[in-house]
């Protein structure tokens, strides 16, 4: 599996689970659940079930929101999310984490590519993550969940991003941690990066048509500078 770097002239980045550590998060939350009951799990393992456990929502929850966004509903999901957002509901004071070395990398990538936001988060969140971290500067293009009438799997978030990052869709790389990522890449005549650090497992993302797959989002550094 390889990229063709030739072609890389945009990079597009997922948000949770690529540069928000938002599986640890979720992980983090299931363990406090899951710890009165450990006495019932083998060897008490509760950290491990709860990870499992997460990952396992990852295909249903993608499959869902593809049926959402093919019926229409998916605009009116990403906007009542939003709206309970300003209401504070499930609000934290840090209610985001940054993946170790991502802003690094992405003041060095900011240096050689233009780059955009693709996700499926409302605009609220969206904002407020990036908002947190001061990274908004980074990027030439943010599209949330509510940006076009369609967002991933379909071709459209990517499509709008390249056009404001000035480069064709084909010429762009999409990173992101599920198979929504991927399809949304191959539809968009894009490349695409699969990374291991969020929700996605290796194998469904080979068999979603990843060009390269990635343990961490910072190795794409490696990958795309040491040329």
């Amino acid at each position: 599996m390889s990229i063709d770097l030739s072609r890389v002239k945009a990079i597009c980045f997922d948000v949770d689970g690529t540069l928000s550590d938002t599986d640890d998060q979720f992980v983090q939350k299931l363990v406090k659940i899951l710890t009165p009951l450990r006495i019932i799990f083998p060897g008490n393992h509760v950290q491990k079930i709860a990870r499992r456990l997460v990952m396992l929502t990852e295909g249903p929850g993608n499959w869902a929101y593809s049926l959402a966004d093919k019926i229409g509903l998916d605009g009116k999901i990403v906007a009542i999310g939003d709206r309970f957002y300003e209401m504070g509901v499930g609000e934290s004071f840090h209610p985001f984490q940054l993946i170790t070395g991502v802003r690094e990398m992405l003041a060095t990538l900011q240096n050689h590519f233009p780059l955009s936001i693709i996700s499926v988060r409302g605009q609220k969140s969206t904002y407020r993550f990036l908002f947190q971290f001061e990274l908004l500067a980074y990027f030439k293009a943010v599209a949330t969940g509510q940006t076009c009438v369609h967002t991933k799997p379909y071709p459209d978030p990517i499509e709008w991003a390249a056009a404001r990052m000035g480069v064709p869709s084909s010429s762009c790389l999409m990173v992101g941690d599920t198979v929504v990522d991927i399809a949304s890449a191959s539809k968009a005549g894009a490349q695409s990066v699969g990374v291991l650090c969020g929700f996605g497992e290796r194998e469904e993302l080979e068999r979603a048509g990843a060009d390269l797959i990635l343990e961490r989002t910072t190795d794409l550094l490696d990958v795309l500078l040491d040329k």
